[in-house]
């Protein structure tokens, strides 16, 4: 990468690894990078070799659709590891962190909340189609998902089988004035 690429992405830590020791934190170990490359020791020749080595990589063509993942993608792991970081994120999602990640951690919530209503229900995921736009615990369901989470109206119309965006607002709409039911034990 050349340095000037390196300077306009300052949360890169390359530029650490291409500095003399005295210019970079005390814990980082350079030695092991370089000494993956196949260069000995952490000299200014053997990180200049380093840094024309990544230009070279950077440089060679690659497979696209796997390297958009890092360049869109919040997460680089299996689905396993996604998942854990996304339960670990639950409640500490702030501004900094990325809409695509805020986005899903949103998704697996609202996921984990049908559930709990599933279940309340006694239903199958399969009821959610075959019952009525209109149902009462539909919109019950639809309701604490506006309530806990930031999916779009037009989401959770599309994943409780509600109609339309518009007809859901309307019938969630008129599904609130009335006081809520009970769900039978």
């Amino acid at each position: 990468m050349p340095r000037q690429l390196r300077i306009q992405y300052p949360w890169s830590s390359l530029g650490y690894y291409l500095a003399a020791p005295e210019h970079r934190p005390k814990w980082m170990r350079v030695d092991r990078l370089l000494g993956e490359h196949g260069l000995g020791g952490d000299t200014p020749a053997a990180r200049q070799q380093f840094e024309r080595h990544l230009e070279a990589r950077r440089l060679e063509p690659g497979d696209q659709e796997r390297l958009k993942a890092l360049r869109r993608g919040w997460c680089l792991g299996t689905e396993g590891f996604r998942q854990e970081l996304l339960e670990r994120a639950e409640g500490r999602l702030g501004e900094h962190h990325s809409g695509a990640l805020r986005q899903e951690r949103t998704e697996v919530r609202a996921e984990r909340i049908i559930g709990e209503e599933l279940g309340c229900r006694g239903w199958r995921e399969a009821d959610l189609a075959a019952r009525r736009k209109s149902d009462a615990g539909k919109l019950e369901i639809a309701a604490r998902l506006r309530r806990e989470t930031t999916l779009t109206l037009k989401q959770i119309a599309k994943r409780l089988h509600l109609g339309t965006p518009r007809s859901a607002s309307v019938r969630l709409h008129l599904a609130t004035k009335q006081p809520p039911r009970r769900v039978p034990a």
